[in-house]
């Protein structure tokens, strides 16, 4: 009998250290601590990050794995991270993908606010790509990094510059600041303009942030333009979910995209509640604008035959947009999602007038976003102006 649990012991013994052997062998560790080995060093402990796997293998390269916050979602595979070494080298990655396919290509920081592509490969899903590594930690992300204290700087700096003013609107999910800037007027009409729904998206951000400087530049036109309408600016809607580096959605695991009308989620319901108390105060929504980015760029918008006022509005404004930009090709595409809570179905039902999504490319040239950006806002504004208050129906139901 003792023998036998002498024996026991032994081999149970040698299975534990086998396995640690073999754990140490491939050196996995979580997302929340990234991982370490032969002198290579993954973090993912900063804002923005996301890495849900990790693994330095005996050969000195890293696999990491990036898996969705929740499912279903839409396909969106987010990740950021940043290298480093403890001498010099150059370190092989691939990223595998659970829940999604390949979208963003790898950029790394080569200054505070600059960013490269990298030399990539794409096989049977899974990104390749090395990384020269040092001492110094290599931040490498499928988009630029924009976040929150990015946001609170632009805030700060448009809002001193000009007459929107700064204050917070109310906090999300994790109880994260959601800043908003209104410029008012003595008149009734109202001006909705929203971004970063979708954590990802960042060349929507790209072009909201010049579209909204245009329009509170100390020009002739935008002062016209701001004499007579208020405009609100929520730029950043999800904070936790850019925080967590989530593909689509908020903390709860909710798509802000499908929530209006609904309002089940903070960040949209306090939107939802600004926007009663201006009716209720005897003001008028007559045009919401929503960033955001995908594969292309494209101007969703509502259809010509939709009942909303006045007729042929957006489609007015893009037209002129595209003889501004002759070598841009401004693509509108009409369509309604109703009832599956999406900004734009929102405004065009609940106050019958015109809202589109902006949509830039992942991969569009960040100088021709700015400059779009400008555009668009410089068509934009002689649009709005040339429009009879009268002919906006504004009419909540």
């Amino acid at each position: 009998m003792i023998t036998h649990l002498t024996r026991l012991r032994h081999w149970s013994f040698l299975i534990i250290v086998t396995l640690i052997l073999w754990l140490l062998n491939y050196h996995m560790a979580l997302a929340s601590d990234g991982c370490s080995a032969l002198g290579i060093k993954v973090n993912s402990r900063f804002e923005g990050a996301r890495v849900d796997h990790c693994i330095i293998t005996q050969s000195g390269s890293v696999k990491i794995t990036i898996e969705p916050e929740n499912e279903p979602i839409n396909d969106s595979p987010w990740y950021a991270f940043s290298l480093r070494t403890e001498t010099p080298q150059t370190v092989p990655v691939a990223i595998h993908y659970h829940g999604g396919k390949q979208r963003y290509l790898p950029k790394i920081r080569v200054a505070e606010k600059s960013w490269q592509a990298l030399t990539h490969q794409v096989d049977d899903n899974v990104l390749h790509f090395s990384v020269k590594a040092t001492a110094q930690p290599k931040y490498i992300a499928g988009q630029e990094l924009i976040l929150f204290e990015d946001y609170v700087h632009w805030n700060k700096t448009i809002s001193d510059a000009s007459s929107l003013a700064l204050s917070l609107l109310g906090k999300s999910v994790q109880g994260r600041p959601i800043q908003k800037l209104v410029h008012r007027t003595d008149g009734n009409e109202w001006i909705i303009i929203i971004g970063r729904q979708h954590p990802p998206e960042v060349t929507g951000a790209m072009a909201l942030f010049p579209f909204v400087q245009t329009l509170m530049a100390d020009t002739e036109q935008a002062n016209a333009f701001r004499n007579r309408f208020n405009i609100l600016v929520v730029p950043m809607l999800n904070p936790d979910g850019v925080h967590l580096g989530n593909w689509r959605h908020n903390a709860n695991g909710f798509d802000l995209n499908r929530d209006w009308g609904k309002f089940v989620q903070p960040e949209t319901r306090l939107i939802g509640d600004f926007l009663n108390n201006i009716v209720k105060e005897g003001g008028r929504i007559v045009y919401g604008l929503d960033f955001h980015s995908t594969r292309r760029d494209v101007f969703y918008t509502m259809p010509e035959d939709y009942p909303i006022k006045p007729a042929g509005l957006t489609q007015s404004w893009l037209d002129s947009l595209q003889n501004l930009t002759a070598d841009f090709d401004v693509v509108q595409q009409p369509g309604t999602s109703p009832g599956r809570g999406v900004f734009k179905q929102f405004i065009a039902d609940t106050y019958q007038v015109h809202a589109i999504t902006y949509e830039m490319g992942d991969d569009t040239d960040r100088a021709l976003i700015n400059d779009i950006a400008i555009a668009a806002a410089e068509t934009f504004m002689p649009a709005m102006v040339n429009v009879p208050q009268h002919a906006f129906n504004s009419v909540p139901q």
